[in-house]
């Protein structure tokens, strides 16, 4: 346990999930008292319109669990309160707060989410987003017990947009196996960076 996260979240605190605004601004305090070592000053070289964050803290993984359990315990009597932070938290699209928008979604059940943790997420896209941190999200949805979504859904997604496509290709190589009939899905979406590139490559290299 991180002492200067321990200190900053001290007991539960649920009256500070009623006001959104103190909230974020009390998260974005956590992420800073998560960082190791001495407290660093965020990045911001990386502008959220091309695709990258808001800023980066460096607030490391058990950290960001530990905010999340936290937040998720502050308002565990009023779960939509918490449902109704993730826009904010995405709009605002801090490395951090995308981490916390994926634990937040796997998490929380799709009755308090009011749909499904995959059909949440992908509301929650702009034209441009860092398919690292959708990729990551994704997979903490699937730690979380929520199955990927089913090979329609995916086409329908795929169907969208040019984002949504390689998003779709994402969610697929969450699953174990082969691409089945999803291989013409894979094969036809835009062309991305390095990582995307290697997540193809490594569905087409399956056997059907």
């Amino acid at each position: 346990m991180n002492e200067r996260v321990d200190r900053y979240l001290g007991e539960p605190k649920p009256a500070l999930v009623k006001s959104p605004r103190r909230t974020l601004k009390f998260l974005k305090g956590a992420y800073a008292a998560g960082v190791p070592g001495m407290m660093s000053k965020p990045s911001t070289d990386l502008l959220v319109n091309s695709g990258g964050y808001a800023f980066h803290y460096g607030c490391p993984n058990p950290e960001m669990r530990t905010i999340a359990s936290w937040l998720m315990t502050s308002g565990e009597a009023k779960p939509r309160r918490i449902a109704k932070l993730v826009p904010a938290l995405w709009k605002r699209h801090g490395q951090e707060d995308l981490v916390l928008v994926g634990l937040i979604l796997a998490n929380m059940s799709e009755e308090d989410l009011g749909e499904s943790p995959w059909m949440a997420l992908i509301h929650l896209l702009g034209e441009r987003e860092p398919l690292g941190a959708l990729l990551e999200i994704g997979e903490e949805i699937v730690r979380g017990g929520h199955e990927t979504p089913d090979d329609q859904w995916l086409v329908a997604m795929a169907e969208q947009s040019a984002l949504w496509h390689q998003v779709a290709v994402l969610f697929l190589s969450l699953r174990k196996g082969s691409t089945g009939n999803l291989r013409g899905m894979v094969t036809t979406a835009p062309g991305g960076g390095e990582l995307f590139e290697r997540i193809r490559n490594r569905l087409l290299s399956h056997e059907d």
